[in-house]
Parts: C-alpha cells; structure tokens; sequence
C-alpha cells in the first residue's frame, strides 16, 4: 500500500438543539469549510468526519423531531457540498450522514467521495444499539452494506461505523475484501468517552496476514487505533462536550 495522508475532524455542535435540523445541517456545514480547507492545505488525501457529522447526537432523545435531519445519499445537500469539494481539494472525502433511502427508512450512513468527485458508494451502519442513552433503533435501521471496499485514488478503504467497532467480524470481512485502511467515524455522550483514556500511536499493521491498518475518529477527538477488534482507541486531546 502506498502512504497515504489521513485527516480527521472533529467538531462540537455550533448552534442550539432548538433550531430547525435542516438549519443546524446548514450552519454545521458551513463550520466545516475553513477545516477542509486547512486539510487541503496541509496536503491531506482522505479525510473523515464524525458519524452523523452535521448533527447532534441525537439518540439519548426519542423526538421524532431529528426524522427531519435525514437527506438522501448522494443527491441530498450535504453529499453534493462534499463532492465539489473533493474534487476541487483532489482529496477522498467520507461524509458520515443520517440518511433517508426512502419515505420512512432511514440509515446511518458513510458515503465516500473520490479524488475526482465522483461518488464511490456509501455504508450502512450494522450494528445498532438500543440502551437509555442510545436510542439507536428509534432512528436507525440496520443496515445490510455486505461489508463494501472503496478503491479511492490513495488506497483501498472500508467503513465501520461507531458501535460497529465492538463487533470483529465486520474488521475481518472489510480486511478480507481487500480494505487496506478502515475507517470509524463515531459519535458518544460524555459519559462513555470520559471512561475511555486514549494515547496517540503511530499506526501499525493491524493484523499481519490481512495488513490492513484502522483508523478510529470519535466525537469530540481525533483518534488512531492498531487493533481491529478491540474498543481502545487513541486520543489527541481531552474530550470536550459536543
């Protein structure tokens, strides 16, 4: 595999819950511009957002409020902003959004951008949760993506999403499909990520046989992991509320 130049952002919520979510899709949008831009800048190749980046995370709640939130993947909004911007930077872009596929079937979703623009294809989220405090299932239908490897123009990449991570199954089948990175955006409330301690790492081959290494961005820090199987991560920063 190539070397390849990986970024990841990380942003806490810009407005207030109480706003419409299509205004609070456009102002997060918006938030996000100057930091691709700098990613561009520093010469960045794929870069990944948070899962369900231009939200809150909504799942604590049961408000059928957030339905609204959901676009469709790749003509919705958010996806056509991304897509002109990854072919503008010539940067792989992965775009973690609440989708809507049609009237009343929704999905957590990962769709992927290459270099040139073009749309490579999109992830479901698999495993979904249903706890007090994630409500996961109020929202989200699980998906069933048969595990898709994207051939971007830096890499092969796969997508596992958030509590996805708990599951090895989905690392092995993405690293047998040929991914060479994996990467899992995700969202959490503060009192999971203040009980996970982190500690930046040079990544390294998650398994040898598979050579296929991962990369882990959570919510409110950036995050590299060397194990495909466990829910240790790597942090750059404290985790600040959302």
């Amino acid at each position: 595999m190539q070397k390849m130049k990986i970024g990841l952002i990380q942003m806490g919520l810009k407005t207030s819950t109480d706003l419409e979510p299509a205004a609070i899709r456009d102002a997060m949008n918006e938030a996000h511009l100057p930091m691709i831009e700098k990613a561009a800048e520093q010469g960045v190749q794929v870069l990944c957002f948070q899962e369900v980046f231009n939200q809150p995370y909504f799942c604590p709640s049961q408000d059928g409020k957030w339905y609204a939130a959901a676009e469709r993947v790749p003509e919705g909004p958010t996806c056509q902003m991304m897509q002109k911007l990854a072919a503008k930077h010539r940067m792989v872009i992965i775009v973690p959004v609440y989708e809507e596929t049609e009237t009343g079937v929704y999905y957590n979703t990962a769709a992927v951008f290459d270099a040139d623009g073009s749309y490579l294809g999109k992830y479901h989220k698999t495993h979904i949760p249903q706890i007090a405090g994630f409500w996961e299932k109020f929202f989200f239908k699980p998906g069933k993506s048969n595990w898709p490897v994207f051939d971007t123009a830096f890499g092969k990449i796969g997508v596992y999403i958030c509590y996805d991570r708990h599951f090895p199954e989905g690392w092995r089948a993405l690293a047998l499909n040929g991914a060479e990175v994996i990467f899992n955006p995700s969202a959490t409330t503060a009192p999971v990520t203040s009980l996970t301690r982190v500690a930046r790492s040079k990544p390294r081959p998650a398994k040898p046989r598979t050579n296929c290494w991962c990369t882990r961005s959570i919510w409110t820090w950036c995050a590299r992991s060397a194990t495909t199987g466990s829910s240790s991560a790597t942090a750059a920063r404290k985790p600040t509320p959302a």
